[in-house]
């Protein structure tokens, strides 16, 4: 997440701001840009997918798993997949709902998490959105049927949440974050986890996922390998692998999407993972979408002081020191290409940097330029509520840092397109 949560104190926000100094606002104050050529590889210049493939994005994408996210340090001995609940009456009759728990086993130890999906009422091989919710499946939906998750969870006071225990209080508390009434009526299925089921998120790789892959007294990842957004990766493409075995799901047409902290997860899970259809990024900011060599808002010193866990520890080397990056943001948004991406940013977010976002999407261009895919055409931001719908999107809309309705009829505008092309 990139805007500090509201359930952190004053007093730990005014830590953070004494220890690193004032964040930059000003444009003014922003470092020129020196960003690297994505389409330039040994010296020489890409000029055909065959080459991108094999040669430039390979080399990319080493850099951000052994030097940002981290690398995932193995794989699972075994899967297994269960649906626990199911219903083809939910959502006033629109909608048939599912609840299934995937497994995973690594050395003799093992680990649940819960997929809520909602597809359209007596379609089959549907598209469909997957992504992570904050606090837990059933505070989507005030539909009673979905299960509470057991699993830890971050206290807020808002939403009654205390104790690191979620309960029947938040129920439906994050309606207003999914349309998923409009989803199902364009076709779509909708597809959820509580991230903490995976990862819980706060500063101990020992009790989520990481410590199936740990060797005897291992304790925490090596330098290279993953953080949580990485472990929140891997834990999309694990929901991806039950979504083939789906009959009524189109596991070709799978988009992962995720806001803050969460949207970069979605960015790394489609670019570890080609299987996805596509991305979609809500206000993702420093580590990202936003370019990183801006030093605006968010910076890789500030997000790795305040969530060191996030990435691999071979990014901390970054901090403050942003001009030593051989890549920026725009490498990774590359790497989904020649797939569809859709970047969004909200005005007074200024933390997450959206025109460090946008930036991003426009020199991610070239590479889809190389695929015959249409890009973001100008530098120039455009302006509030005038979205781009084109393989790679991009909006700007008043607000704060969420997702709102808005959001959402833009997203399924634009991937309705991209599927019918």
């Amino acid at each position: 997440m990139n805007k500090l949560l509201p359930a952190l104190t004053l007093a730990f926000v005014a830590q953070i701001t004494l220890a690193q100094g004032q964040p930059n606002y000003d444009e003014s104050e922003v470092p020129e840009l020196e960003l690297t050529d994505l389409l330039t590889f040994n010296g020489k210049k890409v000029s055909t997918p065959k080459d991108w493939n094999e040669n430039r994005r390979p080399e990319l994408y080493r850099f951000f798993e052994q030097h940002e996210y981290g690398q995932v340090p193995g794989v699972l001995d075994s899967i297994s997949f269960n649906r626990v609940e199911s219903d083809d009456k939910a959502l006033n009759g629109t909608a048939l709902r599912k609840q299934v728990v995937v497994s995973l086993f690594k050395n003799d130890k093992s680990l649940s998490f819960t997929i809520l999906m909602y597809l359209p009422k007596n379609a089959s091989a549907v598209p469909i959105f997957l992504g992570y919710n904050f606090y837990g499946n059933h505070t989507v939906t005030e539909d009673p049927n979905v299960i509470i998750s057991k699993a830890w969870a971050r206290n807020n006071k808002a939403f009654d949440i205390s104790d690191n225990t979620l309960t029947e209080n938040s129920r439906g508390v994050r309606t207003s974050r999914w349309s998923i009434q409009k989803m199902i009526d364009s076709g779509f299925g909708f597809a959820t986890i509580y991230y903490g089921e995976i990862d819980p998120d706060k500063n101990d790789l020992t009790d989520g996922i990481h410590q199936l892959f740990y060797q005897q007294d291992q304790q925490h990842p090596k330098p290279n390998e993953w953080g949580s957004i990485s472990a929140w990766a891997f834990g999309l493409s694990r929901a991806l692998d039950y979504l083939e075995t789906d009959k009524d799901i189109d596991a070709s047409k799978v988009i992962a999407f995720g806001h803050s902290r969460l949207g970069k997860v979605s960015l790394w899970a489609a670019a570890s993972d080609q299987r996805f259809a596509g991305a979609i990024s809500n206000d993702s900011g420093c580590g990202g979408a936003a370019l990183s060599k801006r030093k605006f808002g968010e910076t890789v010193g500030r997000i790795n002081t305040s969530f060191p866990h996030w990435f691999s520890d071979n990014f901390k080397k970054y901090n403050n020191k942003e001009e030593d990056l051989p890549v920026d943001q725009h490498g990774l948004l590359a790497l989904i290409a020649p797939r569809p991406l859709y970047v969004a940013s909200a005005e007074d977010d200024q933390w997450a940097d959206p025109k460090g976002e946008f930036l991003s999407t426009y020199y991610a261009t070239p590479v889809y330029d190389l695929f015959d895919k249409k890009g973001i055409p100008s530098d120039k931001m455009p302006e509030i509520h005038r979205p781009i719908h084109h393989t790679i999107g991009y909006h700007i809309r008043s607000g704060k840092h969420d997702v709102t309705d808005y959001d959402w009829s833009q997203y399924i505008a634009w991937a309705k397109a991209q599927i019918e092309k």
